[in-house]
């Protein structure tokens, strides 16, 4: 049986992270995200300690994102540089 791929939603917030991105640099993230809704085991992706957020490493950007195993949907809070990331 295969799995479908997850679905990929974007809070407002990450939108708006998302249309200050150089292109490339968006390209990488779009291409990441694919990659983790596919289920790829070669996303470096790690659930942040004491919170349900997991965070997706892009080079030197984080996605931070929630998920829901019920439904399988991956929520992208927000995509940040790596030293603003965990200032919440």
């Amino acid at each position: 049986m295969t799995r479908r791929p997850w679905r990929v939603d974007y809070v407002r917030r990450a939108e708006r992270d998302m249309r200050r991105l150089d292109p490339p640099v968006l390209r990488r993230v779009f291409a990441a995200l694919d990659r983790l809704a596919a289920d790829d085991p070669s996303v470096d992706v790690l659930k942040l300690r004491g919170q349900e957020t997991w965070r997706l490493r892009v080079g030197d950007w984080r996605i931070l994102f929630e998920r829901d195993e019920a439904i399988q949907v991956i929520s992208v809070m927000r995509v940040l540089p790596r030293g603003r990331a965990y200032d919440r």
